[in-house]
């Protein structure tokens, strides 16, 4: 594959905490136009990976290409084509949904009357139009989520990551957000996603790659990757070796 034909390309990417390695020495590879399942135990280095690659977090070595641009050298070009949903959201608590949705907009470039009009159309995809008053402290965790989602959109990003992106969304916004990444992928969107619910990567990700301890461990398309009739759960604990007996406590 040609290297522009890649969303994300990274090399020997590495961060360390307090002298404990977050990501040792990661090398991934994301074809454009894929959904991909990026996978790990808690604490093997997905938040930390993700952070690197939007620019929060400068990684100590390694490198790192996005939509083929080097990165940081391409920076604000990247950071206008890219769009994120993090695992905590980072929402402006004193802005109505509406609001803050208009501003994210105007920050991307937009023209005053196209952030308004995709504000406005997102707020009704993702439900949230009824209660337009509403400031954004008043949201459940879902409603903050659906907000994250749309915020993450409203530019049209050529790559989307997503950081546990259904956590706290109901089965009806869950489908809702499922149906329009799928239908993004098929547009040649790429998404990059992480999530816990192995049963959701499972049916949505066409490639996957599993981390543990900050080191890839497993890449590849998810089918290809299984034995025999191994579910992705599966799979997951054969690779981080994680298989255990459970041991019954007497007084339980």
């Amino acid at each position: 594959m040609a290297e522009s034909e890649f969303a994300i390309r990274v090399r020997d990417l590495r961060k360390s905490y307090g002298g404990k390695p977050a990501v040792d020495g990661l090398r991934l590879e994301v074809p454009r136009g894929c959904f991909f399942g990026f996978l790990g135990p808690n604490g093997a280095g997905k938040t930390t990976t993700i952070r690197m690659l939007i620019g929060l977090a400068p990684p100590d070595s390694g490198s790192i290409e996005l939509l083929g641009l080097a990165s940081p050298d391409h920076a604000i070009e990247i950071k206008r084509r890219i769009g994120l949903v993090p695992d905590e959201s980072l929402l402006f608590d004193r802005l109505t949904g509406g609001e803050f949705l208009e501003f994210v907009g105007r920050m991307y470039g937009l023209e005053r009357r196209v952030a308004r009009e995709r504000t406005s159309e997102l707020l009704a995809l993702f439900e949230l139009d009824g209660e337009r008053g509403k400031l954004i402290s008043e949201y459940s965790k879902g409603m903050r989520k659906r907000a994250s989602m749309a915020a993450a959109l409203i530019h049209r990003p050529d790559l989307l990551l997503l950081d546990e992106p259904f956590e706290g969304v109901d089965a009806v916004g869950a489908r809702l957000m499922k149906e329009l990444l799928q239908s993004l992928v098929r547009e040649g969107v790429t998404i990059f996603l992480t999530s816990h619910v192995l049963e959701v990567v499972e049916r949505l990700c066409d490639r996957v790659a599993i981390i543990s301890q900050g080191r890839l461990v497993l890449e590849g398309i998810a089918e290809e990757l299984r034995h025999g009739d191994e579910t992705l759960e599966d799979l997951f604990v054969r690779a981080v070796g994680a298989e255990r007996t459970l041991e019954k406590l007497e007084w339980l």
